[in-house]
């Protein structure tokens, strides 16, 4: 019999309810004056292979940049998470960074993958048991960026919060605060957070990791319609929309876009029937905001969230860090 692993909580997309909720989501967002769709929706289990396969792109530097971060400080890291305790994986795609961590010495007493591309998570997961079934692994299908409800077996203590990437800069500052104190009010002080934060940097290599010549962004941005006609039951016709995406030095963020190639229209049920938007040729739709940060800005934000005793660890081209932080108090 295969190792088992423990899923609970899991995030049905196809309830009655669920799609209710993300039918009114996805019409607030569509209706405002300037339409935009939540970046959970690029995640089906085609956009988070997507997702997966821009991480290989050589425009791409987060990934392989935090991953030689965690090579030359694995000391360093080891030590500050400790022994015993459980490991949170918050948006754990394929399981593949806190795999690596396993396989170089970093063994929790629990591994809790969290994901809201659930089938995606599930099938990631019992690979990862496959590899090393000493370690109790659970599964939770959610979108915790609305909330995170933890399983109620769980041990309060040593609660190790792992949010690796940058997904840290799909929430703006504030955004990104409010979420750090509700991961702070989820430890005590024997708990921590290892998060990955992208670094302000020269604009041409932002603008090129997020429009990348191969073309793999704008699919993984242009799914996110065709996951919403799946799901939701909307008619965007995918090829009327092209990918747009730029660096603001102003706002420091990456900002993503789906722009109408013609004048065009689109509909998703409601209550009453259907709702429509009509698009000029040149409108967009946003997708996604990815702030970028400096080293003092982001601990700052620690701070300010609850964290105290911060570590931080980067490149030499300070491109990317990883801060390590625990709950103040």
């Amino acid at each position: 019999m295969p190792p088992q692993v423990r899923f609970q909580q899991i995030l049905d997309w196809d309830s009655p309810r669920q799609k209710a909720r993300l039918r009114q989501e996805l019409a607030a967002g569509l209706l405002q004056p300037q339409a935009c769709i939540a970046p959970k929706f690029f995640y089906d289990k085609l956009g988070s292979r997507l997702f997966e396969a821009i991480t290989e792109l050589p425009e791409y530097y987060p990934t392989r940049t935090e991953a030689a971060i965690f090579a030359e400080h694995l000391s360093a890291i080891r030590q500050a998470l400790g022994e015993d305790f459980t490991l949170i994986d918050l948006g754990c795609g394929s399981c593949g960074k806190a795999g690596r961590l396993f396989h170089a010495g970093v063994r929790p007493a629990r591994y809790v993958a969290v994901d809201i591309s659930v089938d995606f998570m599930r099938d990631s997961l019992q690979q990862l048991k496959r590899e090393l079934p000493a370690v109790e692994m659970i599964g939770i299908g959610a979108d915790f960026t609305h909330e995170l409800q933890l399983p109620d077996d769980l041990p309060a203590a040593r609660r190790m919060f792992f949010y690796p990437g940058s997904s840290i800069g799909n929430f703006s500052p504030p955004e990104a605060g409010r979420f750090l104190r509700r991961l702070a009010a989820q430890m005590d002080a024997s708990g921590g957070l290892l998060i990955g934060v992208d670094l302000i940097k020269d604009a041409a290599l932002l603008d090129a990791a997020y429009d990348d010549a191969l073309g793999v962004t704008a699919a993984f941005n242009r799914n996110l319609l065709r996951h919403v006609n799946a799901r939701l039951d909307a008619d965007f016709d995918i090829g009327d929309w092209r990918h747009v995406a730029f660096y603001n030095a102003a706002e420091a963020r990456i900002e993503m876009y789906l722009e109408a190639r013609r004048a065009l229209s689109a509909s998703w049920p409601d209550s009453t029937g259907r709702s429509l938007r009509h698009f000029a040729a040149g409108e967009r739709i946003h997708t996604e905001n990815s702030y970028k940060y400096s080293p003092e800005g982001f601990t700052a934000l620690l701070a300010s969230a609850g964290f105290a005793d911060i570590q931080l660890w980067t490149d030499p081209r300070a491109w990317f860090a990883l801060f390590f932080a625990r709950r103040a108090g």
